[in-house]
């Protein structure tokens, strides 16, 4: 379906350039309102945000839209994303709304719809919005127009939800455990949920300004999670991104667990207790396929998907299973959450470390992942250049010398204006040079021939995906 204005994960630019633009984010609600607002029956929309400086002019633009087409806001202030799924489904609300830029840097927002069962709006859904977006008139009467409230204690609302991911009776007691909120929405849930579980808190993170968002900390910057967690000799990192929906996890050595990882982990926690449904994860094509071949041998099947969330939930719902994710720190457990949620993640690991009583790092770290080489290109918004011969070329050539050895993906980033190149395989020379060649091109510079690119690459069996 071919839509102008949705990306993978709902709207999203730098702030106060269209589409966030205060005249467009207002059409935009009010089309969404016309969307949902039937028959003259009263509608309700749930509007949470995280903690950019924009985030108050986007919320004034989204509240004059939707109040404007007669439906009624319901407004949290800053909470994680999974928190607005739960609250559109618990408070029986017809919309849920997210603003939030996720992991980018606090110059960019976004925006994301959820549907009264609290999962993301369909593609159909962002479809029929988009095409109601030059629509003119319709406007509620003035008795009509839509009320607004604030809600008082949404965010405890929200932890209580969470530690129901938690095994009854178990506690934190004696951990120590540094939560590094990025300086966004999970800045206060997130501490203060871990530190009622019991254990020691040490924040990072959580001091936000509007402008400091991710800059230097949460999941996409682990390295004040790393430092933290090594000074203070702490037991564990938890390292959040800006709108609490992904999370990295630091062990007491201060190595990064990364979202593959942690699958691996809650799915053979899960497993071995009889609860991972079709005894299958659902993970996208960026996961290291050495996740893929350790849980094979466990009895566990992986089920792939194309990267984005909503991709691996889509597939969850279609096929039945109950966990799945993302390399980068989405982890879905439907069980408990419709969205990725990483406290809710969190959670697991902690418990799998509670229930082990041995470190972080002999719990979390279950297979040994093949080399994975990751390049980010910068483009223009809107442009092509996959579709560029000499882009189109270079791809061939590399994937060919590749082989069966490896594989090469080369994507545009759904949330950002970037390319985003991954190279897999046994050599990590090799694919280095493959992944510089392929950045060069994209970049249009023209470089000497890399000797490694150029290698014949061994025989070896290729690495076989599921599809």
């Amino acid at each position: 379906m071919d839509k102008k204005l949705f990306g993978t994960d709902g709207v999203r630019g730098r702030a106060n350039v269209w589409p966030i633009t205060p005249e467009a984010v207002m059409q935009l609600g009010r089309a969404a309102g016309r969307h949902f607002v039937r028959g003259g029956q009263s509608r309700t929309v749930v509007i949470g945000k995280d903690t950019r400086l924009s985030g108050y002019m986007v919320e004034s633009a989204l509240v004059a839209g939707f109040t404007s087409a007669g439906m009624s806001v319901v407004l949290t202030g800053p909470l994680p994303t999974p928190a607005i799924g739960m609250l559109t489904r618990s408070l029986r609300a017809d919309l849920g709304v997210m603003i939030s830029a996720s992991h980018n840097p606090h110059h960019d927002n976004g925006i994301k719809f959820f549907g009264p069962d609290g999962y993301k709006l369909s593609d159909e859904g962002e479809a029929a919005i988009e095409a109601a977006m030059g629509r003119t008139g319709d406007l509620a009467e003035p008795a009509l127009i839509g009320h607004v409230k604030r809600i008082d204690g949404a965010g405890e609302r929200y932890m209580e939800f969470v530690k129901h991911a938690f095994p009854r009776g178990l506690r934190l007691d004696g951990l120590r455990v540094v939560v590094d909120a990025a300086h966004g929405a999970a800045h206060r849930v997130g501490p203060d949920l871990i530190w009622e579980l019991g254990a020691e808190v040490i924040r990072v993170g959580t001091e936000p300004n509007g402008t400091n968002i991710n800059a230097g900390c949460g999941s996409t910057a682990p390295g004040a999670c790393i430092d933290a967690v090594l000074a203070h000799g702490a037991d564990l990192g938890i390292s959040l991104d800006g709108d609490a929906d992904r999370v990295h996890l630091i062990d007491e050595k201060g190595r990064l667990v990364d979202g593959d990882q942690l699958m691996c982990v809650i799915a053979e926690r899960a497993h071995a207790q009889g609860k991972l449904a079709h005894d299958t994860l659902v993970a996208t094509v960026m996961s290291n396929s050495g996740l893929e071949r350790h849980l094979a041998g466990r009895g566990i099947g992986v089920i792939t998907t194309k990267v984005g969330d909503r991709h691996v939930v889509e597939r969850m719902r279609q096929t039945g299973c109950t966990v799945g994710g993302e390399q980068s720190g989405h982890i879905i457990l439907s069980e408990f959450s419709t969205t990725g949620d990483g406290l809710v993640a969190a959670l697991q690991a902690l418990a799998a470390i509670r229930e082990a009583d041995r470190p972080a790092s002999e719990v979390l770290s279950r297979f040994a992942p093949l080399p994975q080489i990751t390049r980010n290109v910068p483009i223009e918004r809107g442009a092509a250049p996959l579709d560029r011969p000499a882009v189109i070329d270079v791809i061939d050539r590399m994937t060919r010398r590749l082989g069966g050895a490896g594989r090469l993906m080369v994507r545009p980033s759904g949330t950002e204006p970037l390319v985003r190149i991954m190279a897999e395989g046994e050599d990590p020379d090799l694919l280095a040079a493959i992944a510089d060649e392929v950045s060069h091109v994209l970049r249009g510079d023209v470089p000497p021939p890399h000797p490694a690119a150029f290698a014949t690459a061994p025989a070896r069996p290729p690495l076989a995906r599921s599809a």
